[in-house]
């Protein structure tokens, strides 16, 4: 673009030296295209986006399923269901693009762009909506002269830009942006699905400016049907979007024979995305290292694919939906930031007066995510609401939009679209400090702080799979830390598929134990199958699985176990602290075990996954001065006394200070409760 004065920028100053429309309210070349505008706001927003989301991009594996999620990308293996093949086949891509990094963080990064790229097609989708569905007549985006009027910027281009943001630095969406996990990828194909859908329905009802594109109706129809096919194999929740969708087909298309074919038409390009799940069989097929779920027959691709194992949390009680209700309601107000959110009950009541239908349909939206994920009991929910909050902020761009329109001053209203505008920023330096994952290294230190605790060639029995299991998946296979080390998560011990992984990784295990293993899976497969059950003989050869790992290993293995498995699995043995796990001996004599300096450090983020993981470092500390102190050793156990007090500190557990409770910790400590057989 040549930058004569023609095409000079214009700031909301009127005091602008070269010629000017001053109505237009922010800086943007005078001669320009609506389309133009569209894709240089769009670029602007994400390259912001991105700029942020590397800034505050974690450095390595996070928490819960970053160390799963970047091993199985990496070796194309099987993710725990619904399996996720559209993400695993696009990360395998991006993890092997020659990008020097390391590969943790090459994952990342595709998590930052794949949430950047969302913002694009987020502002994309918003324009739309708030030019063309959301009002009776249409605004349009150009003059007689082909330029962006100033009534679009004002009304059109400012909130929906606004909205973007609004939705972009929310707590939640910039958390997807900050380490691997497939919310980024899914995040950017609802904004696909979304966009697609509206302007079919737009063309169809003759709503939109479609025709002049060159893009027929049907065009859209196909491309929607395909992206929301590849959308679910990237997620499930995509089918969250069924309720406001059907509603608005039926309500613009009407129940007609046309509507039906036509629907019958989509299939083949719907199978066409949906067809990357038959990676699932034909990758399971090869035994890959990660194989979850081992998905090679139907029965077993059908048990994945729907998230058989996760349907005990789904639905499970009123409590815990009125549990996740409240979380939802008392998170919503910091999610955004508190002010801008008021924007949304504006545009909701707005869009109600405006347009009815697609009022129902963006409720439908909200609703639809909401009731289904309140009622899924788990502790990591708050991703599940995403589809609510995309919601939220299209009526924040909707309520930015009808505050302008109220203003009849053209200088009056650019101004309150400036302030609107810049009031959606606030997210930025609320959330900044919440979200930022860039100092975020515990979740690495505790894994290979856990490896220092053990002997070579240990077994480690624990479900500690937010803190752990996930992440030595990772290290070791990735990385090549610690390989010799076994790990075996106490939890998956329960689903058959996850002995033909141990049986892949650790033959000898397998072997060792096979009787046992034969017995287990015997009465575990009827529980499998929804066959009749007896709990009793499932949890007692449970039992004895266990204690054969043990057992048939106690003479060549050191064996561990976290503090967290049940005593129940290591009776007959004592429990000796070392460093953040147990090793278990066949006698109740004194053992020196293993103090490894920890890399740990305090982090300066806090919230529920690094309070865990501090617990953790601080209970060591207290457990191993308690072992000393029951051998007599009573200087050692001070120091470690000390130790522990500094950790537990940050989570303000403790006020004292080191060394106040030194005179009466003697008798303090034979009174605290402790398992160590």
């Amino acid at each position: 673009m040549d930058f004569t004065p023609d095409y000079c920028y214009l700031l909301c100053s009127n005091s602008c030296s070269q010629p000017a429309r001053h109505d237009l309210p922010i800086a943007i070349p005078v001669r320009i295209s609506p389309k133009r505008l569209e894709l240089f706001i769009a670029l602007v927003i994400s390259a912001l986006g991105l700029l942020l989301y590397l800034v505050t991009l974690c450095p390595t594996t996070d928490f819960i399923d970053a160390g799963e999620l970047s091993t199985v990308v990496i070796t194309l293996g099987i993710a725990h269901p619904t399996g996720y093949p559209l993400f695993t086949l696009v990360g395998w891509l991006f993890a092997h693009l020659p990008i020097p990094l390391r590969s943790i963080e090459q994952m990342n990064l595709m998590a930052a762009l794949f949430c950047s790229a969302g913002l694009f097609m987020y502002f994309r989708f918003f324009l739309f909506f708030l030019g063309t569905l959301s009002v009776k007549n249409p605004i349009p985006l150009s003059d007689q002269d082909g330029r962006v009027s100033a009534r679009a910027l004002t009304r059109v281009f400012i909130p929906a830009a606004a909205g973007t943001l609004l939705l972009g630095f929310s707590e939640t969406y910039w958390s997807q942006a900050l380490s691997i996990e497939v919310y980024s990828l899914h995040l950017f194909l609802v904004a696909m699905v979304l966009f697609l859908f509206t302007k079919a329905i737009a063309a169809h009802l003759g709503w939109s400016d479609s025709r002049g594109t060159g893009l027929r109706e049907d065009a859209y129809w196909y491309g929607f049907a395909f992206v929301l096919g590849l959308a679910f194999t990237n997620h499930m929740t995509t089918i969250l979007l069924a309720p406001g969708f059907l509603y608005l087909y039926f309500t613009a298309c009407r129940f007609t024979p046309e509507s039906r074919r036509r629907l019958i038409r989509l299939v083949p390009a719907f199978l066409a995305g949906f067809s990357v799940y038959l990676y699932l069989p034909v990758r399971a097929a090869q035994q890959p290292m990660l194989n979850w779920g081992n998905p090679v027959d139907l029965e077993r691709f059908l048990w994945h694919f729907t998230g058989k194992q996760y349907r005990v949390w789904i639905f499970s009680s009123t409590e815990s939906a009125a549990r996740q209700l409240k979380y939802f309601f008392d998170s919503l107000l910091p999610e955004f930031a508190y002010f801008p959110l008021a924007f949304a009950a504006i545009g909701i009541w707005n869009l109600f007066v405006q347009r009815k239908r697609i009022a129902i349909f963006t409720v439908l939206l909200f609703l639809g995510c909401l009731l289904y994920s309140i009622n899924y009991d788990i502790h990591d929910i708050d991703s599940y609401f995403l589809l609510a909050y995309i919601t939220i902020a299209i009526w924040a761009a909707l309520g930015a939009a009808s505050l302008v329109g109220a203003v009849k001053n053209s200088q009056i209203a650019k101004r309150v679209a400036a302030v609107l505008l810049a009031s959606c920023l606030i997210p930025i330096v609320v959330n900044f400090s919440i979200v930022d994952e860039s100092t975020l290294t515990i979740v690495e230190h505790y894994t290979k702080d856990m490896f220092k605790s053990v002997e070579p060639n240990a077994i480690v029995l624990t479900y500690q799979w937010d803190y752990f299991v996930s992440e030595s998946y990772y290290f070791q296979i990735i990385e090549n830390v610690r390989p010799d080390v076994v790990v075996i998560d106490e939890e998956l011990l329960r689903r058959s598929w996850y002995f033909l992984q141990l049986q892949k990784r650790y033959p000898w295990l397998i072997e060792r134990s096979r009787r046992e293993i034969d017995a287990y899976l015997a009465e575990l497969r009827k529980f499998e199958h929804d066959l009749p059950y007896d709990h009793a003989a499932i949890e007692f050869r449970y039992n004895n699985l266990i204690h054969s790992f043990i057992l048939k290993n106690y003479s060549s293995r050191p064996i561990y176990a976290t503090p967290e498995l049940e005593g129940e699995y290591t009776s007959g043995y004592s429990r000796v602290p070392s460093g953040l796990a147990f090793r278990l001996f066949a006698d109740t004599l004194y053992h020196e075990t293993v103090h490894p300096g920890y890399a740990f450090e305090v982090p300066t983020k806090k919230n529920k996954y690094v309070d865990g993981i501090v617990s953790l470092y601080g209970h060591s500390f207290f457990n191993r001065a308690l072992y000393l102190n029951m051998f007599g050793k009573n200087a050692a156990a001070l120091a470690y006394l000390d130790s522990a007090l500094r950790k537990w500190q940050f989570l303000g557990v403790l006020e004292l200070s080191p060394g106040k409770w030194h005179k009466n910790c003697l008798t303090f400590l034979p009174k605290m409760v402790i398992l160590f057989f």
